[in-house]
C-alpha cells in the first residue's frame, strides 16, 4: 500500500464496494489558491506510475485556480489490491466516477498518462455527459499491439515476469524506453517507489494487480474508438517515447514498427474528432517529469484554450 512513500499532499480514502468487495480507493484532492475557476482536473496515473508521479503538475494547476483530484486506480499503489479482481478499463472509470461523485466533482477535465490515457479515454467515452475535456499524455494504447501481430500472454505468464522485476530492472527499462537512454538523479524516486510495491507482505498481491493491468492494456485496445469521442481533446506526446507492450515477445519484424510516437500521435490527432496534437520533439514517456517546468506551461495553455461550453 505503498505506507513508507510519502506523498505530496495528505491522501483520502473513498470507501466502494466493487465486485462483491469492499475496497479502498486512495486520492488526493487539492483545492485552488488562491482562487477557484470553478474547474476540476483529475490525474490518472499510469501502470509503472501513481498518483505521486504527477506532483510536479499538482501545484500548478492549483495555483491556475483547479481543483486536483489524484486517485489511485483499485490495484495501485496506496488503493487496495484484491486478490480477484476482473481488472477492466470501464470498471476501473467507473470506480473513479464514483469517487467524484461523491466529491461533487461535475463535468471534470480528465488528464491521462501513459496507461492512464486509456482510462481516461475509457471514462470519455462511458460519460461523455460528465466529462469536460480530455488530455492525453503520452497514453499506450495508440495502437493494438495484439492486431499488429504481438502474441498474447497469459495472466499467468504474466504473473511471472512480474515475479522478475527489481529496482535495477525497472530502472534500465524506464531508461531505455521513457527517457531515450538518458538519466537524471531525480528518476530515481520514481524507481524507488515502484520498486517498493514488489518487496513486501504485500508484494504477491501488487504483482498480481500489475499482470492484471497488462493483460487489460493488451487485450482491451480503446484506439478503435478514438472517432467516437465526442468531448474537446489534447494530445501531448514527448515524441522521444517508444513504449510498446509486448514488443519483448514480438518477432523482429513486427517488433521494430511499433511504438513509433511521432507517427502514432499523428494517427491519432486524426481520429480523434477536433482534437489538437502538442508535441515535444525532444521529450520521452513522461514530458511532466522530464521537463515539468516547459510541461505545465504548455498543460495550463492548452486548458485554457479549451472552448468554454463544455466546462462548468
Amino acid at each position: 500500500m505503498l505506507s513508507d512513500f510519502a506523498y505530496p499532499h495528505p491522501v483520502k480514502e473513498h470507501a466502494l464496494t466493487s465486485q462483491g468487495q469492499d475496497l479502498v480507493m486512495a486520492y488526493m484532492d487539492v483545492a485552488p489558491s488562491p482562487a477557484a475557476n470553478g474547474k476540476t482536473a483529475v490525474l490518472f496515473h499510469g501502470k509503472n506510475f501513481c498518483g505521486a508521479t504527477w506532483e510536479g503538475a499538482i501545484a500548478p494547476l492549483a495555483s491556475a485556480g483547479y481543483r486536483v483530484v489524484v486517485p489511485d486506480q483499485v490495484g495501485f499503489c496506496k488503493s487496495t489490491k484484491p486478490v480477484t479482481y476482473q481488472m477492466s478499463f470501464h470498471q476501473l472509470a467507473a470506480n473513479t466516477h464514483a469517487l467524484l461523485e461523491s466529491l461533487g466533482v461535475e463535468k471534470p477535465i480528465l488528464i491521462g498518462h501513459s496507461m492512464g490515457g486509456m482510462v481516461a479515454t475509457r471514462y470519455a467515452l462511458s460519460f461523455p455527459e460528465d466529462t469536460g475535456a480530455l488530455v492525453l499524455v503520452n497514453p499506450i494504447g495508440l495502437e493494438d499491439w495484439s492486431a499488429k501481430g504481438v502474441p498474447p500472454r497469459t495472466i499467468d505468464q504474466l504473473l511471472q515476469g512480474e515475479r522478475k522485476t527489481t529496482a535495477a530492472s525497472i530502472k534500465a527499462y524506464q531508461q531505455k524506453v521513457y527517457f531515450g537512454g538518458n538519466w537524471r538523479p531525480e528518476y530515481d524516486r520514481w524507481v524507488d517507489m515502484l520498486a517498493s510495491m514488489y518487496q513486501g507482505d504485500d508484494s504477491d498481491l501488487a504483482m498480481l494487480s500489475q499482470a492484471r493491468a497488462s493483460d487489460m492494456v493488451f487485450s482491451q485496445p480503446v484506439v478503435h474508438e478514438f472517432p467516437r469521442i465526442s468531448v474537446p481533446t489534447v494530445l501531448i506526446i514527448g515524441e522521444r517515447d517508444t513504449t510498446a507492450i509486448g514488443r519483448d515477445r514480438a518477432p523482429p519484424e513486427i517488433a521494430e514498427t511499433l511504438g513509433n510516437y511521432p507517427v502514432l500521435a499523428r494517427e491519432a490527432e486524426q481520429r480523434i474528432p477536433g482534437s489538437r496534437l502538442i508535441a515535444f520533439p525532444d521529450l520521452g514517456h513522461s514530458p511532466q517529469v522530464e521537463d515539468p517546468k516547459r510541461f505545465n506551461a504548455t498543460l495550463l495553455d492548452a486548458l485554457a484554450a479549451l472552448p468554454s461550453k463544455s466546462l462548468p
